[in-house]
């Protein structure tokens, strides 16, 4: 199979040979209806003979046109989807475009309906503009899904890169074939190695999904042995039954609406998204309903499904599937499903997905009421309902308070089985409560067990109704056999497992799995570790990046000794840290609209960082930040006696439901959390995270992993740990991550190592970079046509050097061009100063690395990169202008050579370690002696300094020393940083140092000069 026509026809001849399809043929189609006509009048005349009589009767020799007329008109208005389940009206009747496979045996007609469908799979279609896609699939004469196809091995080499390239580039979503919602409803980008899908074509802007199996809980495809890796596709789920499955009980469309204050007033916005599965959903649904189909009720499945997969809508289809699914025997295997959720947002989610299949109200009843409107819900047998787990325990007693009110109700559980979803499955699950839940619904089950074991009990000591009640809650807790748990968790804890124990694929739980690794590798949520570090390694970058003879000493040095460590009570400079580093590297980010939160440790620390937050903002004068609190309760500190902090009265009123849309706007960037949205929380435009509280396991994971949520724009995070250690965190994670450590600490010095050795390729010059920089950042909102043809064509120049290369040296080139890539876009959010020949090498890397024709072990090439350019420029402006005349780094000038001190003033000297010891708790050695006898040296070898002292008395010399006491310090930090960062954050410390270093300097100076 060498070329991309021997891939169309294996694709061919296995969907029309054992696929269930018919060859379709591209000249039956219509361009200007997009839909195959004949196809359409076909269907309809089989399957409905009583329409067509009476259509034809009207006028025999329109009756095609007034159909396929009437066909084209609800396609427009209500989409394909719509039409495909309820039909369209034609002549004032409805008419069906295509039936779907029943739940039961029990209609042989409904099945046979179904089996009238006629899927085509046709090739070459030419459409209204002139776009020729490999491959159309029909229904009943409908275009429902299109397949560009690449062939590796062919001569072009193409893959499905360009497959996507040439969905975003040389198919017009105006075209009525590609018209979203109206037509075909997929799109598949497909090579022999991967697939991608969308849902709606945008031009440069439509936003590809991985269709993909997963290859050892990564991104891709396992090997197929004797086919391609993709076949799946084809063999599994495009075909006759499977897609018809999916039009029926999967797609459907996710409608967001919400009001938008204008200056013209309040503006209603409504978007649509078609939702088609992704591979591992549709997998797990599947394989979830065929067990139980084949094994009945009375197993506990857990699904592993890391955060990214889509979990509501999995919860949704499955719901969905379970509510109707029947055995064999057309019995129905549950006769309710309960979804257990604290999730409001799946609330409503769940009831418009399941709208749209069952196209009835009253199949979803969401308790929110009280315990009693979920007793009635259950024992009225609702198909499905949305509860939280707490309601269960309180239904005997909602019983009795109904019974109170004459309204008798009773809730049957003999011969009935239920399933039970649980949204974010823990150890609380086998708790007490979910017991209760058990309890309830297998009340019968459970009295009927109790009447047989009470007859063996031989305890002498209880009455019967002990022995009733304590059977009653034995008998709650090992699996009810009427009872089914569906347990969705991306961190299952060992009794998690325990519990939801039914075995997967292989012989162990998870039943099903989609790991974090393939989450983020697939690219449905960002890693969270890649730009994490503790407070100590952000401490040793600063002091990395210090040591670069290139850079500002003293600048440098001040910035490391405002961000060193610090008590935790002095949240006040921790706060210093969050803000100044939120408005230098954060906020810019995904497009200026990045937030961060700040996870406190108590309650009484939320509070005291929001009155820190806010008083440093106002001293600095800022309005480009606003923070927000969230806690529980009230609480009072020690220093306002008479005042109580809320949270809704410290957000200035705004109610504990409003704060997360509040947040969401763009008066708000920082959310400061006790013990408050650390899980469930989704806010895509979390980019940072400052964690100042102890966290371990599971805890650390879900708190992090608030982060991870995509958005357009958003292309990395950052985490600064003031608390947690490295190491621990990744142990945190290893468990749900597969993937490796990372290694040692990123050194920024590797920075100016591998810039010199990128220019040392000779591949670009550093004239070159800055002609690129000159015209890319000068005009950076709207390039002109010209501008980006200059920027090409500059580019060009290096790929042609670059092709010159062996293929060895191009590998190791483009390693390391990506090496510098990665490595600024992490440091540059760590170093307190600007480099701006880095940043403009990055620049003109980030794109160069695009342009490089693929190497032999570097599959991946993104063809176009307009899209993350937009919100690149946005970012880059609001970091405010860089001006390419300017790249000279500041001279650095060491210490002048020192001369040797006299020996009893070292002896003198020499009690100061043990002074500062023995009054502050400290444990310094005589080895830290040498960095008070340094500075002194320093000090006294200082020509100003020596002319102050002869020119004044002790007393007026001491505050001249005590001026230039940090530079002083800032000189003799290296190797002394535990010392240092006391002096520089212990004013009582320093103070007592100061008062040893002027009597010795003074003393000495006088000495040697007289």
């Amino acid at each position: 199979m060498h070329k991309e026509i021997d891939f169309e026809n294996a694709i061919e001849h296995m969907l029309i040979t054992s696929g269930g399809y018919h060859k379709g043929d591209a000249k039956g189609y219509d361009p200007e209806r997009a839909l195959f006509p004949d196809e359409v009048v076909e269907f309809v005349k089989q399957t409905q003979p009583k329409f067509w009589d009476r259509i034809t009767q009207l006028d025999a020799t329109k009756a095609s046109t007034m159909l396929i007329d009437s066909l084209t008109k609800e396609l427009h208005a209500k989409g394909a989807l719509s039409v495909l389940r309820q039909g369209f009206k034609c002549v004032g009747k409805t008419v069906r475009l295509a039936f779907f496979a029943p739940n039961t045996g029990l209609d042989p007609a409904a099945a046979e309906r179904f089996g009238q469908n006629r899927l085509t799979i046709v090739r070459q279609v030419k459409t209204l503009t002139g776009a020729i896609p490999d491959i159309v699939l029909a229904v009943n004469g409908l275009p429902v899904a299109t397949l560009e196809l690449k062939n590796p091995m062919s001569a072009t080499r193409w893959t499905v890169e360009n497959a996507k390239y040439q969905y975003r580039f040389e198919r017009d979503p105006k075209d009525p074939l590609f018209a979203f919602k109206e037509r075909c409803l997929v799109h598949f980008a497909v090579d022999t190695e991967l697939v991608y899908m969308t849902t709606k074509l945008e031009g440069k802007d439509t936003f590809f999904l991985p269709f993909n199996l997963g290859e050892n809980h990564g991104a891709g495809n396992p090997l197929a042995y004797g086919d391609v890796r993709t076949s799946y596709l084809w063999q599994q789920v495009l075909t006759r039954d499977s897609l018809m499955d999916i039009l029926a009980r999967f797609i459907h469309l996710d409608v967001e609406e919400k009001s938008v204050v204008t200056h013209k007033g309040i503006k209603r916005i409504r978007k649509e998204k078609m939702i088609f599965p992704r591979y591992h959903q549709l997998a797990a649904v599947r394989k979830l309903t065929d067990h139980a189909k084949a094994n009945g009720s009375g197993h506990n499945y857990l699904i592993q499904h890391s955060a990214g997969s889509g979990k509501s809508n999995s919860i949704g289809w499955l719901a969905h599937r379970l509510s109707s699914l029947h055995d064999a025997d057309n019995e129905k295997i549950f006769h309710s499903v309960v979804v257990i959720t604290d999730r409001r947002v799946l609330d409503q989610q769940l009831q418009d997905t399941i709208f749209q299949f069952e196209h009835k109200l009253g199949v979803v009843q969401k308790i929110d009421e009280n315990t009693q409107q979920l007793a009635k819900a259950l024992a009225d047998g609702v198909p499905i309902i949305i509860s939280t787990i707490q309601k269960f325990p309180f239904i005997s007693q909602a019983i009795k308070t109904l019974e109170s009110k004459g309204k008798s109700i009773e809730i049957a559980t003999e011969g009935k089985r239920f399933a039970v979803i649980v949204d974010e499955a823990h150890s609380s699950q086998s708790g007490e409560t979910a017991m209760e839940l058990r309890k309830i619904l297998n009340k019968d089950g459970i009295e009927s067990a109790i009447a047989e074991q009470l007859l063996d009990m031989e305890d002498e000591h209880l009455s019967e109704a002990a022995k009733k009640n304590l059977l009653r809650e034995q008998l709650k807790r090992p699996k009810q056999p009427n009872l089914s748990f569906f347990a969705f968790t991306a961190t299952p804890k060992f009794k998690t497992l325990c519990v939801f124990n039914e075995p997967g694929a292989d012989g162990k739980a998870p039943f099903h799995l989609y790991s974090m690794r393939q989450a983020i590798e697939e690219g449905f949520i960002h890693d969270v570790l890649e730009h994490y570090t503790c407070y100590k390694r952000y401490y040793k970058l600063i002091q990395k990046a210090e040591e670069d003879p290139e850079v500002p000493r003293r600048k440098a040095a001040r910035a490391l000794a405002r961000f060193v460590q610090f008590h935790d009570y002095e949240i006040a400079q921790k706060v210093e840290v969050i803000v100044e580093h939120f408005r230098t590297h954060t906020r810019h980010k995904i497009g200026g609209r990045a937030k961060a939160m700040v996870v406190t440790s108590s309650r009484e620390h939320a509070v005291r960082y929001k009155l820190g937050f806010d008083k440093y903002i106002k001293r600095k004068g800022y309005t480009d930040v606003k923070s927000l609190v969230a806690f529980s309760g009230e609480i009072t500190l020690k220093e306002f006696v008479d005042k109580k902090f809320t949270e809704v009265g410290m957000n200035n009123g705004i109610k504990e439901s409003e704060l997360p849309e509040k947040f969401n706007t763009e008066e708000y960037q920082v959310l400061l959390v006790a013990e408050k949205y650390q899980t469930g929380f989704d806010q895509p435009l979390l980019h940072t995270m400052y964690v100042d509280k102890t966290l371990s396991g599971i805890q650390a994971v879900q708190t992090l992993s608030r982060l991870n949520r995509t958005i357009r724009g958003k292309t990395d995070t950052f985490v600064l740990d003031f608390v947690n250690e490295p190491d621990d965190i990744f142990l945190a994670f290893k468990p749900y991550y597969e993937v490796t450590d990372k290694g040692d600490d990123t050194d920024p010095q590797q920075l100016n190592t591998l810039a010199h050795t990128l220019i040392n390729w000779k591949i670009f010059t550093n004239d070159e970079i800055n002609s690129w920089c000159e015209i890319w950042f000068r005009n950076r909102l709207n390039p002109t046509g010209g501008e980006h043809k200059k920027l090409n064509a500059m580019l060009d120049v290096a790929v042609k050097r670059f092709t010159d290369l062996s293929e060895e040296d191009q590998n190791l080139f483009k390693g390391q061009l990506v090496s510098f890539r990665n490595l600024y876009s992490f440091v540059s959010q760590i170093i307190p100063y600007q480099d701006s020949d880095h940043e403009k090498l990055y620049s003109y890397v980030r794109f160069l690395i695009n342009k490089l024709p693929r190497t032999a072990d570097t599959r991946t090439v993104h063809i176009d990169d307009d899209v993350e350019l937009k919100y690149y420029r946005l970012q880059k402006i609001s970091e405010g202008k860089i001006d390419l005349m300017v790249g000279e780094a500041e001279a650095v000038y060491g210490p002048t050579e020192v001369g040797t001190g006299q020996a009893e003033d070292e002896v003198q000297l020499s009690t100061l370690v043990d002074k500062l010891n023995e009054r502050f708790g400290t444990e310094f050695t005589p080895a830290d002696q040498l960095f008070f006898d340094q500075v002194r040296e320093t000090a006294v070898a200082n020509e100003k300094l020596r002319q102050a002292v002869m020119a004044n008395s002790l007393e007026n010399f001491e505050p001249v020393f005590n001026k230039q006491l940090e530079n002083l310090f800032v000189e003799r930090m290296d190797g002394n940083e535990e010392i240092f960062i006391r002096l520089m954050n212990d004013e009582s410390f320093r103070n007592v140092a100061a008062t040893y270093l002027v009597k010795a300097v003074y003393s000495q100076v006088k000495e040697t000069t007289v």
